[in-house]
C-alpha cells in the first residue's frame, strides 16, 4: 500500500490506482491476506479509489483529441458520480476555472456540489476541503482551481466567463439548451486543451444528435443494471416493469430513440419551426414581462389575434391542465407563444392560470373543451372579469385526428414555435397517425390545448373589425 507522506494528490491517486490493480490480478485468497492487513483508513482509501470499480463507460476516453465527452447512460448508471470524480481530480492538477452547468442553480447546486455522488462528498472520502460559497456560487480547491455553477436556464450567464473545463449535468432538461451550450462553448477557451463532460439521461434533441456526429465527441455510457451498488430488488422491478418499452429502453438503457412511427410531429419538423420569441409587452401593454421560453423576443412584431387554449383535467390526481397561448400575425402563420400548463392545482387554481396567461397577453379569447370542466374555466374568467369571451368545445373527434390538420400547418411551414417548449413538444412527437399516443403522461393536455387553440386561429382569419368599400 503506498504511503501518503509529502507526495502530491495526483501522483498518490495514481500510484494507489496501480495498487489496486496489481491486487486484482492476484488470486481471491491473496487478495483478501492483503486487504486483511491494510489499516481502516487504507481501506477507506481503496473504497474512494473510483477509477478501482468504475465501469468502462464511466472513466474518460482514452481517444485523443477529443474536446467534448458525452455519457448518455440511464438513471442509476453512475453519471453523476464520474463527473464530480472527472473535475475533482482536475482541481488538482492546476489552477484553473470550471464551469459547472445544471439544468437550473438549485440542481446545479444540490446534486453536482452537495449530492451524495457530488464534489463535496467526494472530498470528504478523501479527507479533503474544498472552500464552499453558496453565496457566490463557486467551489474552490487549495491550489486555486475554481468552479462555478451556472444555469441552462439562463445562456446569458454563460456569455462572457471563461473556462478550461466544463461538467454539463442533464443536457436534455435544460430549457435553453442549443443557445446555453454555443454560450458555453464560446467561452470554452482556457488553457492548452479546453474540454467539456456531459452527463445525460438521453432524450431526442437536436443538440444531442449534432453533438454525436462532431469528429472532436467522444461517447461512452451504459445501463441501469450496470452499477452493481444499486439494491437488486430496484432494478429486477424497473426491468420487468418497462423493459422492452420505448420508456425502458431510453431511460433504463440510455439510448436516444429516433422519432415514434408515424408520428405526426417529427424532431426534424419542430426543430424547423422554432422560431424567435414574441413580446407579450406588445401584445398587452400593461401586463408584466414575459413568461415565454425561448430565444430573445421579437418586439417589433405584433400579432392580429391571441387565443389561450385549455384542456382541462379530470381530476387532480395526475393528469395536467394543458394552457397553451397561441397567435397569428399578419401573413396568416400561426405561433405557439407560451406554454402555461399546470398539474396537481384544483378547478379554480388551473382556470386562474387560464385568466392570468388572458392577462398577460391580452388574449381576444379562451377555447376550452367542455368534458371536463371547461364551464369552470368560463365562470372563473367571469369572476376575474378579464372581459374575453370563452368558446366551449367539445371532443367529437379522437385527439389524433384533431391534431392532424395542425400538424400539416406545421409541416408546410403554416404554424410555428415561437421560443423552446420542451414539454409541450415531447407530447406532440408522442403523437401518432393512427391515434396512438407515445409521448410523456397518461395524455397529451399541453399539445390537446394547443390544437384547440390553433384549430380556432386557423377557422378564422382575424379578430379585428373590418370596413368593407362598396
Amino acid at each position: 500500500m503506498p504511503a501518503a507522506g509529502r507526495m502530491s494528490y495526483s501522483r498518490y491517486r495514481r500510484n494507489l490506482a496501480n495498487y489496486v490493480r496489481r491486487l486484482r490480478a492476484l488470486p481471491i485468497g491473496e487478495q483478501r491476506a492483503l486487504l486483511a492487513k491494510l489499516s481502516p483508513r487504507e481501506l477507506l482509501m481503496v473504497d474512494a479509489l473510483f477509477e478501482a470499480w468504475a465501469h468502462d463507460g464511466q472513466l474518460p476516453p482514452c481517444e485523443e483529441g477529443w474536446s467534448v465527452w458525452l455519457m448518455l447512460a440511464g438513471r442509476g448508471f453512475g453519471k453523476t458520480r464520474a463527473g464530480a470524480e472527472w473535475i475533482y481530480d482536475i482541481g488538482w492538477s492546476r489552477p484553473v476555472r470550471i464551469a459547472l452547468v445544471g439544468a437550473n442553480i438549485d440542481e446545479a447546486r444540490r446534486i453536482m456540489i452537495e449530492g451524495a455522488a457530488g464534489l463535496l462528498s467526494i472530498a470528504k472520502r478523501w479527507k479533503h476541503r474544498l472552500k464552499w460559497e453558496p453565496s457566490k456560487s463557486e467551489l474552490t480547491w487549495p491550489r486555486g482551481t475554481v468552479a462555478t455553477l451556472y444555469s441552462g436556464d439562463n445562456p446569458d450567464g454563460l456569455r462572457g466567463p471563461e473556462h478550461a473545463f466544463a461538467w454539463c449535468d442533464e443536457l436534455a432538461k435544460w430549457r435553453h439548451a442549443q443557445e446555453s451550450w454555443d454560450n458555453l462553448q464560446m467561452g470554452l477557451r482556457g488553457g492548452i486543451r479546453p474540454r467539456a463532460l456531459i452527463t445525460t439521461t438521453p432524450r431526442p434533441m437536436a443538440l444531442l444528435e449534432q453533438l454525436r456526429k462532431q469528429p472532436w465527441t467522444v461517447e461512452t455510457g451504459g445501463k441501469t443494471k450496470d452499477n452493481i451498488n444499486l439494491p437488486r430488488n430496484f432494478v429486477d422491478v424497473m426491468l420487468q416493469t418497462y423493459g422492452g418499452t420505448r420508456l425502458g429502453r431510453q431511460e433504463l438503457d440510455g439510448e436516444l430513440i429516433a422519432d415514434v412511427e408515424g408520428a405526426l410531429w417529427t424532431k426534424a419538423m419542430i426543430e424547423k419551426a422554432r422560431v424567435g420569441q414574441f413580446c407579450p409587452e406588445r401584445q398587452a401593454p400593461s401586463t408584466i414581462a414575459s413568461a415565454g421560453n425561448g430565444p430573445p423576443p421579437r418586439p417589433g412584431e405584433e400579432l392580429s389575434r391571441i387565443v389561450v387554449g385549455v384542456d382541462p383535467p379530470a381530476g387532480t390526481d395526475g393528469d395536467e391542465c394543458g394552457i397553451v397561448v397561441c397567435g397569428r400575425d399578419g401573413g396568416g402563420t400561426l405561433h405557439v407563444l407560451e406554454d402555461a400548463s399546470v398539474g396537481g392545482l384544483s378547478p379554480e387554481g388551473w382556470a386562474n392560470r387560464a385568466a392570468a396567461a388572458v392577462a398577460r397577453w391580452g388574449a381576444s379569447l379562451v377555447v376550452a373543451e367542455a368534458n371536463n370542466g371547461g364551464l369552470m374555466v368560463k365562470s372563473v374568467l367571469d369572476a376575474a372579469e378579464v372581459g374575453v369571451r370563452v368558446k366551449l368545445v367539445h371532443a367529437s373527434r379522437g385527439k389524433a385526428a384533431r391534431a392532424e390538420p395542425v400538424a400539416l400547418r406545421f409541416e408546410r411551414g403554416r404554424a410555428k414555435l415561437a421560443g423552446d417548449f420542451p414539454k409541450l413538444e415531447a407530447q406532440m412527437a408522442g403523437m401518432t397517425a393512427g391515434g396512438g399516443y407515445q409521448g410523456p403522461g397518461r395524455s397529451p393536455d399541453r399539445c390537446d390545448a394547443m390544437v384547440w387553440a390553433m384549430t380556432e386561429l386557423g377557422e378564422t382569419k382575424s379578430g379585428l373589425p373590418r370596413v368593407v368599400r362598396l
